[in-house]
């Protein structure tokens, strides 16, 4: 086998692609039924096998539902997540018409690496603050993020991260009461075993990736954000806030 032909996508993970793209451009609208597997195997050039392997996956992924002998009905549109000068999860969320709520996997203090603290320009050996947890919308998973705070400017703020399970909140008692969006990186990933497990996917399910720097009113970095997103239950979306 050719490293070309190692690396083609599968045809039912394209298949399952562009009906998630078509769902969430609202071509089918939660509530709809898709076209039968035969309509879907005729437009795409497939087998029937095939068409049932990317229903399959969009059905792992929450987007659809399948009854037998009536077909497949759209569930869920993938959520719109806005990428802007202000990112607020629940904000977003609630925005979105979904119930928004984080798990809390893990928070503490360590030594920066130089990569995090060039982001925010603290010495290479400055301790930082570490925030990891899991997104939720509508109690499904739909995220992972690490943050990293300066911890000589945010004492004990583990501990706060902790109790609020929110980093709008958690900085404002700090004084920082606003902090906007400096710069953001999206790439995509494809997720490993262990991003598979906690986002309840497929391991080399599509994830999109997205890091992030966020300051305060006066431009100093406070914090450095990276989000592993499941690709099929959100869409990035770029705007102004």
């Amino acid at each position: 086998m050719t490293d070309l032909a190692a690396r083609k996508t599968p045809l039912w993970q394209a298949i399952a692609s562009a009906l998630t793209e078509d769902i969430a451009e609202g071509r089918y609208r939660e509530g709809d039924k898709l076209p039968t597997e035969a309509q879907l195997a005729e437009r795409f050039g497939v087998n029937r096998h095939t068409v049932r392997a990317a229903l399959a996956q969009l059905v792992d992924a929450g987007l659809v539902r399948t009854r037998r002998g009536a077909g497949a009905f759209v569930t869920a549109r993938p959520t719109d997540y806005p990428i802007g000068r202000r990112v607020r999860f629940h904000r977003n969320l609630l925005a979105a018409g979904r119930t928004p709520d984080k798990r809390v996997l893990t928070a503490g203090e360590q030594v920066s690496t130089p990569y995090i603290a060039e982001r925010l320009r603290i010495a290479p050996d400055a301790a930082v603050c570490y925030y990891h947890g899991l997104s939720l919308a509508d109690g499904r998973p739909v995220a992972l993020f690490e943050s990293h705070f300066p911890a000589q400017r945010f004492p004990a703020l583990a501990e706060v991260l902790r109790r609020t399970a929110s980093v709008t909140a958690a900085l404002a008692e700090y004084g920082v009461t606003d902090y906007t969006r400096a710069a953001t990186r999206l790439s995509a990933r494809a997720a490993d075993a262990t991003q598979a497990l906690q986002l309840e996917l497929k391991e080399g399910d599509p994830l999109l990736f997205s890091e992030g720097i966020n300051v305060d009113s006066d431009g100093r970095p406070v914090e450095f954000g990276q989000t592993w997103f499941a690709g099929e239950r959100i869409t990035l979306t770029l705007g102004e806030d």
